[in-house]
């Protein structure tokens, strides 16, 4: 009989663990989370409440747990992080002759929030998000928030090579075509300065109203070269509104070579 020791009694409990886990997720009462979970990412959680947690949107979570309110806020802030991180080090590493405003515009069109909802839908995220109904129309993040959230809550649960692996394996590489992403166009606003700049023409953003409350609130802006407006966008935000003007007198610009800058376009 081997002595008793410390070291043999940790490797006896490890054991114990990797032999009681697939019992232990048969009776979970979250064994489907767990299985969405080993579909999605390829691994079973330990810490099923960070995975349960990163799909609570803020309009559905109305308790708090020592203070801090249960929903997926906290891990989303994490996440984005550390997506941010593991992009920027895959980038650096694929594209060692390009500057730093490459690298930066490559990892924006990545983490974008229309990147993000995208790859949520091909993953099937939508139907394990707890939203409440009222909010569904206003929140057009929740997919992508809810994909931030999984990440911080995989590095928790984890650790950072871990998650870095998955994200680099089953994410990145499977769902991101980068030689596409290169020459595509995300970033409207920035691509409408860079143009009133080159041509000499001023360039406003004017936010024209406001409608709805609550979730239902959406905002108006309009976009204005030398005086004129030249194309509007609507959205849930400020930021969403502009971009969507943006596209929208961008896309007039690389169809006429010049905009017509004598009529408005709606909404």
């Amino acid at each position: 009989m081997p002595p008793c020791s410390l070291r043999n009694l940790r490797n006896s409990d490890s054991l114990s663990f990797l032999f009681l886990k697939p019992v232990r997720y048969y009776f979970s009462s979250e064994k489907s989370l767990y299985h969405s979970i080993k579909n999605i990412f390829g691994f079973y959680p330990d810490n099923i409440f960070l995975y349960k947690l990163a799909f609570i949107h803020k309009s559905a979570g109305s308790g708090t747990l020592r203070g801090v309110r249960v929903n997926n806020e906290r891990l989303e802030f994490l996440g984005d992080a550390i997506l941010d991180a593991v992009v920027a080090d895959y980038l650096f590493k694929t594209f060692p002759l390009k500057d730093e405003g490459f690298l930066t515009e490559m990892r924006s069109k990545i983490v974008s929030r229309a990147q993000l909802n995208k790859l949520s839908q091909k993953l099937g995220l939508e139907t394990l998000i707890r939203l409440d109904s009222g909010a569904s129309g206003a929140f057009r993040s929740v997919q992508g928030d809810a994909f931030e959230a999984l990440v911080g809550a995989m590095y928790l649960d984890k650790g950072y090579q871990f998650t870095r692996t998955i994200l680099l394996e089953n994410i990145i590489r499977q769902y991101f075509n980068i030689n596409e992403l290169v020459t595509q166009e995300v970033n409207f606003k920035s691509r409408m300065i860079e143009w009133s700049q080159k041509e000499k023409k001023q360039l406003v953003f004017n936010m024209v109203s406001e409608t709805g409350s609550g979730y239902q609130k959406q905002y108006i802006v309009e976009i204005l070269v030398d005086g004129t407006v030249l194309a509007q966008g609507r959205d849930y935000s400020i930021k969403g509104a502009e971009q969507g003007a943006a596209e929208k007198a961008w896309a007039q610009i690389t169809a006429a070579g010049n905009p017509s800058l004598n009529r408005e376009t709606g909404i």
